[in-house]
């Protein structure tokens, strides 16, 4: 029985009201009611293939090796095992190394860290297979490791050649300045701790084809590499990602590795074959975010405003360069943070050292960099016994003067003066100050902190080439909608935001819209859904696929109707044509019978973006996101212990697509950038192993970390003056850099046991243990003569 149709004035009637769930709007995420229940797939939930085969990776348990002899003979004589693969049996190119060399998918000849893969087993069952692989019997001569970051800077032992930008003369600002201080910081990495470990699935098929199923941030990487360890071309392989349980920038490049075994597997077997990695195993084979090492030498006035900074940045690379160079690049770039610098010059170096490769993580080296630059404007500060947020005020950049980076970009639109003067005001910043002063004054043994901090994050891929997506789009003749585009969703609720903009040019309700996994069948040579550009960059392909199914049904209808183009609006799920009133899916159905198509593909490229390398100049960045974070904690100065009372964050998102989504990612953020500061230790021992390698000795924030008070407010009525998808900004990592807030609060609480004139020495992460040293250096400190302020001192 068929619905009768709507009259024309029952459609109009339709037609005034908004049901619209396009941008703007705070729709939930496509898969909130699938995360909670449980029904969410992910590639382990995948029905399993008669035959199917298990992978267990044998590691390496020396940091520096060579191989004298691989025995795999026991390995079969366990029962279930296939195939045992060595690097011998990878029938094309042995290196995985995503820029540059330096991966082998297994070993070769030598080990360069413990958990590099050195043999891999394949069987009927993972148990099966783990019993196979620790069956084998491996030789080894021990080379020396290199593992102290410090003394690789110092013996130049590097990944890759260092880079210097500059700004002005640094040694001649130097020089004159009234006051010069140097000191140095260890900035400790950060576990990934994605919820689903690494894991592939691969299918092989008819002439050598390879179906991947990959947990990866980066689907065209892990096409490319399948394809070539296997010696075949792209077009024989398609990867399949529906949604990762969590990425980060750990499945960016990191991916590859399980992929490939597996496609190297069902390659020799021709059996469907998947690898899912234990987190012990996780924890050992993958890198993390870069530890840096830092030295600086800063001058300044009575003010505290910079006259000159020499800033060295060592990254801890690892033993290959995966992404280091772009890493400790982006790390450069945000030396400055918030700040004018004037006159500078940063060097950055890639140091080499006998641990896993580290790789991409959330803020992509930037966090590194600001840090930096936040503990010299806090050594100012306290040097000078004046407010840190005085003296980050006096540097910040300008709107119109003192608005030039190190790197020769114009900082344009700067939202930082404003945003601050707000946040000081609704966290009444100077009113707490002050009582704080009279707690601690009043306090012999718990002691209060209270620091704000700003952000400024740069947007796009520093790798220009990479700022490119595209989208694919197809109405079927119901009206209903095929979405499909390059990025991927890892959780933060990228496929709302794109489908949102689908529906906001075709003004239908988001319902209406089903996204598909990530394919490269689909969307080819995708870029990684990384640089905080997911958004910005599939958002603007799908955009730019819909409106050209857009424009051709109304250039359908105008000449049906007889109408001009602007007489035909599409609202509420309805088009109307002058006069005429149309259902979206008689639109469609109208379009199929007039022979017009219904799909599209969609491509953007990022404007205006350049930078050269040899000069250190350019524009990295398409535009800057900003926010600001207010943190207040109370401190235990005989345990070091501690807590976050309250923050306070107001973040700069543009015109929010989905503000819904945007705060929560603003929330989560802060506390995985307050986790990366605090609670969060990497320790390796003497050896090169790991030993923070699982739940019960690596800590991230639970709950009962967030503040009770947490109050996060998005700048209303900012529009991205540049022509981003509906004048968005992204919001995926700036607002990982908040969390800072909460390392410079803890210094501030320990710094009043000195009266707040010296800076204590805690390094990142600053766990109870270092909170402690620190509450110790300033006890030992107020022992001895005040210092008067000089034109050169170490700082505590």
């Amino acid at each position: 029985m068929h619905k009768p149709s709507a009259s024309q004035a029952e459609l109009a009637q339709r037609l005034r009201h908004d049901i619209s769930t396009g941008v703007g709007r705070s729709v939930k995420h496509e898969s909130a009611d699938k995360h909670v229940s449980g029904e969410a797939l992910y590639v382990d939930d995948r029905l399993e293939f008669p035959n199917q085969l298990h992978v267990y990776a044998r590691l390496s348990d020396r940091a520096h090796a060579r191989i004298l002899g691989i025995d795999t003979a026991p390995c079969y004589a366990v029962p279930g095992v296939a195939r045992v693969i060595t690097s011998v049996d990878v029938p094309g190119q042995l290196d995985i190394g995503p820029v540059l060399a330096g991966d082998p998918l297994l070993a070769d000849g030598k080990v360069e860290y413990v958990g590099q893969v050195v043999l891999a087993v394949a069987a009927d069952s993972l148990d099966n297979a783990r019993k196979g692989a620790m069956a084998a019997l491996i030789e080894y001569e021990e080379l020396p490791p290199l593992l102290d970051v410090v003394e690789a800077l110092g013996k130049r032992h590097f990944v890759l050649d260092s880079h210097q930008q500059r700004i002005g003369d640094a040694d001649a600002a130097l020089a004159s300045a009234p006051h010069r201080l140097q000191g140095s910081l260890h900035i400790g990495g950060q576990e990934h701790f994605y919820l689903e470990t690494q894991v592939s699935s691969v299918m092989p098929g008819e002439d050598g084809a390879m179906l991947v199923h990959c947990s990866t941030q980066n689907p065209s990487e892990v096409q490319k590499l399948v394809a070539e360890v296997l010696g075949i071309a792209m077009h024989k392989v398609v990867i399949d990602m529906r949604r990762m349980g969590g990425g980060f920038g750990g499945k960016e490049t990191q991916a590859a590795g399980p992929a490939c075994l597996c496609a190297v597997i069902a390659h020799l077997t021709g059996r469907p074959t998947k690898m899912r990695l234990p987190r012990l195993d996780d924890m050992l084979m993958t890198g993390k975010r870069h530890p840096f090492y830092v030295e600086y030498d800063v001058g300044f006035d009575a003010s505290g405003r910079l006259h000159g900074l020499q800033l060295e940045l060592a990254g801890n690379c690892g033993y290959s360069p995966d992404l280091s160079g772009s890493i400790v690049d982006r790390a450069m770039f945000h030396a400055d943070n918030a700040y004018f610098l004037g006159n500078a010059t940063i060097n950055g170096h890639r140091c080499k050292t006998n641990i896993a490769s580290n790789t991409a993580f959330r803020g992509f080296g930037g966090p590194q960099g600001m840090l930096a630059i936040e503990e010299i404007m806090d050594v100012i500060a306290r040097h000078l016994g004046t407010d840190p947020l005085a003296v980050r005020k006096r540097n910040y950049y300008g709107k119109h003067t003192r608005n030039l980076t190190h790197y020769g970009q114009t900082v344009e639109h700067n939202l930082l003066q404003e945003m601050t003067a707000e946040l000081e005001a609704s966290s009444t910043y100077a009113q707490r100050r002050e009582a704080i002063r009279r707690f601690n004054a009043g306090s012999p043994l718990l002691k209060k902190g209270l620091a704000l901090t700003p952000v400024k994050f740069g947007i796009s891929f520093t790798a220009s080439f990479l700022n490119q997506a595209g989208a694919l789009i197809h109405i079927y003749t119901d009206g209903s909608i095929h979405l499909n585009h390059g990025g991927t969703e890892m959780g933060q609720g990228l496929n709302t935001k794109v489908a949102q903009v689908v529906a906001e040019v075709f003004q239908v309700d988001i319902a209406r819209i089903q996204i598909t996994a990530t394919n490269t069948d689909k969307v080819p040579n995708t870029s990684p859904t990384a640089a905080s550009s997911g958004t910005d960059l599939n958002g603007m392909a799908a955009r730019n696929a819909a409106e050209i199914i857009k424009q051709r049904l109304v250039a359908m209808l105008a000449g049906e109707y007889g109408v001009a183009h602007s007489e035909i609006e599409f609202r509420n799920g309805l088009v109307r044509a002058g006069e005429h009133c149309l259902t979206f899916e008689a639109v469609a159905q109208k379009a199929h019978f007039n022979q017009v198509s219904l799909s599209s593909t969609g491509f953007y490229r990022t404007p205006k973006i350049h930078y050269d390398r040899d000069k250190a100049n350019g524009r990295p960045f398409y535009y800057f996101a900003y926010g600001a974070a207010c943190a207040e904690v109370l401190v235990d100065t005989l345990t070091g212990e501690y807590r976050l009372l309250r923050a306070d964050i107001l973040h700069d998102v543009g015109a929010s697509l989905n503000p819904a989504i945007d705060i929560g990612q603003v929330e989560g953020a802060f506390v995985q950038g307050m986790g990366w500061l605090t609670c969060e230790e990497l320790v390796w021992n003497d050896q090169g192993r790991l030993l923070s390698n699982g739940p019960a000795s690596y800590k991230i924030p639970t709950v009962a970390d967030v503040p009770a008070d947490l109050r996060v407010k998005l700048v209303e009525n900012r529009k991205n003056p540049e022509d981003t998808v509906f004048h968005s900004k992204a919001v995926g990592e700036p607002p990982f850099m908040l969390g800072i807030a909460v390392w410079c609060a803890l210094k501030d609480a320990v710094a009043s046991l000195a009266d707040y004139r010296l800076q204590p020495r805690i390094d990142a992460p600053a766990t109870p243990e270092r909170v402690l040293w620190g509450v110790q250096q300033m006890k030992a400190a107020r022992q001895q003569p005040a210092p008067e302020i000089s034109t050169r001192e170490e700082p505590a």
